[in-house]
């Protein structure tokens, strides 16, 4: 009862806060901006003297469905992640800091989560009795949207609110015949979303994680304090925030160097029945750094992943499209062949624009489809358009919204794993652990290697770092609906996930997470980031949210620091 009554007192307290703070809305501002978020739309006489001249304009909710969609994410795995008291939208960084001021000003902060697409898996953005930071609406409701997305050409760079889509940023930057270099598989993500992880794709063997690729940030600490940070001024939140979970601040604008744009993209997926020729061929392929005529195919292809097909090869998968059905029947025929397990490395060249000629990839692609060790008969070729190639998941997507199977559960595991190791693991976890007893299971498995050489060890993710080359796994499998089985696959595929880690662990491979999720601060501490980076860490967290106010559904930390 006790705890009862204090959740209550909590929940009271965000309220009147926010109806103090941020409750103002200006004459001048139309509530019709607002969207459906305008039924909620209530002007408060007031703001302390401190926050009186900031002009805030924000909305508000605490309405069952405002809360429960900001509760809701990808992973759509019934984790109990509380429910926040309230949802903020912001029009302008503004708000955010008004917000974060206030808080942190209280002797018991409530903890505020900065919410993208809510995309995180196990309730990552959650803010349980908060507040939830609606980022999408800065892009909606600003005065003049479009200065959220500004292109210098003369300057080669884009500056992008956090709340911008990756593929907006695409093609806004496409308009000047520019690109940024690194993406992610997926296109609609926030950029402040990714950043706060690594962002990670078949670009990063030459160009590293979306991380190594930002010049500059906007950034609004725990502390309510917003700061301008690059590797030249204010460094040590730079690098905090890059990969920092959001635990350090809330990115409110990045700057993202880009280059001139291909124009199309010859998109190859050549299959494999061995672990080792496939990963030796990766390898040979993002070798980036050899002297000039050492490597036949060092860096010929623009991107470079590669996934594993088990027992059905192709069918029935959405990613199937890029074969023809007799084709998609061989691929079959040749994974029974093989003992269930395929294995596909996924590469694009670029060409046109500022790019290539359609000769110059051709040329490659004979060099390539000669050299690579793959299984004679099973290379495939498809020409697109380089936006096309960028947003191919865009289209799987919409597949699986209109079969029902995008809201599902997603029992995600990534991981980052030492080259030494890839091959142990492909033998205990491709060929045994996920081979049983998952039936009704969908989804890609990916493996594919990076030049740790990319990444920046300043940053706040981990990677490993004792060898030149790691390997990242996603198993980002899907479960039927929860409802259909009573939630028994979901768990199954749960289960598994924690034996490959167990499998991990007993091996000695010195793998981490990429995406993580621990229950508590331990597991962070001892199996995350280990001694020297969890005290820089710690140290870092002190600096610009001592109260830990931020992202308190990573379960870092969950309480204020000492």
């Amino acid at each position: 009862m006790v705890a009862i009554h204090r959740a209550r007192e909590m929940f009271i307290a965000v309220l009147f806060v926010l109806n103090c703070v941020l409750g103002t809305i200006r004459a001048d501002i139309d509530p019709s901006a607002y969207g459906d978020h305008a039924l909620a739309w209530r002007p408060v006489s007031s703001l302390p003297d401190e926050l009186r001249d900031l002009g805030v304009r924000a909305l508000i909710r605490d309405d069952a469905e405002a809360t429960a969609r900001a509760s809701a994410d990808f992973g759509n795995m019934s984790v109990d992640v509380g429910v926040p008291a309230a949802v903020l939208y912001p029009s302008c960084p503004d708000d955010i800091a008004a917000l974060l001021h206030a808080s942190s000003a209280r002797p018991s902060p409530f903890p505020v989560s900065a919410r993208g697409c809510g995309h995180s898996i196990r309730g990552q953005a959650s803010a349980a009795r908060g507040v939830v930071v609606d980022m999408p609406s800065l892009g909606r409701l600003a005065a003049g949207p479009a200065t959220r997305l500004s292109v210098s050409v003369e300057g080669r760079y884009i500056d992008a609110g956090g709340e911008q889509l990756w593929v907006d940023v695409l093609n806004a930057s496409l308009a000047h015949g520019l690109t940024p270099r690194s993406w992610t598989d997926y296109l609609h993500l926030t950029v402040g979303g990714t950043l706060s992880n690594a962002g990670i794709s078949g670009q990063a063997f030459r160009h590293g994680p979306q991380i190594s690729n930002v010049q500059e940030l906007d950034v609004i600490t725990g502390l309510g304090e917003k700061v301008t940070c690059s590797k030249e001024k204010n460094r040590d939140l730079f690098d905090a925030v890059l990969g920092g979970l959001g635990q350090f601040g809330v990115i409110t604008r990045a700057r993202i160097p880009l280059v001139p744009a291909p124009a199309r993209a010859r998109w190859v997926r050549l299959l494999y029945t061995d672990a080792a020729a496939l990963t030796k061929d990766q390898e040979r392929l993002i070798d980036i750094d050899v002297e000039i005529g050492t490597g036949a195919v060092s860096g010929l292809m623009d991107y470079v992943e590669g996934s594993v097909l088990a027992d059905q090869g192709l069918a029935g998968s959405w990613r199937s499209s890029f074969f023809s059905e007799a084709d998609a029947a061989r691929v079959a025929a040749l994974a029974k062949e093989a003992g269930g397990v395929l294995y596909c490395l996924e590469g694009a060249l670029y060409y046109g624009g500022a790019a290539g000629s359609e000769r110059d990839v051709d040329k490659k692609l004979d060099v390539l489809l000669r050299e690579l060790r793959y299984e004679r008969g099973f290379g495939f070729v498809q020409d697109v358009s380089y936006v096309g190639f960028l947003d191919r998941v865009r289209d799987g997507e919409l597949k699986l919204r209109a079969t029902g199977l995008w809201e599902v559960p997603h029992p995600w595991l990534n991981l980052f794993l030492p080259r030494s190791h890839v091959l142990d693991f492909a033998a205990g976890v491709f060929h045994g652990i996920l081979r049983r007893g998952t039936t009704g299971a969908s989804g890609p498995v990916l493996i594919y290697p990076m030049n740790r050489n990319r990444w920046d060890g300043e940053a706040s993710v981990v990677f490993p770092e004792e060898e030149e080359v790691f390997y990242t796994v996603g198993i980002l499998r899907s479960s039927v609906p929860a409802s259909s089985d009573g939630g028994q696959l979901q768990r199954r595929l749960e289960e598994q996930n924690e034996e490959i880690m167990r499998f991990c662990e007993d091996a000695g491979m010195a793998c981490v997470q990429y995406l993580p999720y621990y229950a508590g601060q331990s597991g962070w501490e001892k199996k995350h980031f280990g001694p020297n980076k969890w005290a820089r860490f710690v140290e870092r967290k002190r600096k610009y949210d001592p109260k830990a106010i931020l992202s308190r559904g990573q379960r870092i930390f969950t309480s204020p620091l000492a």
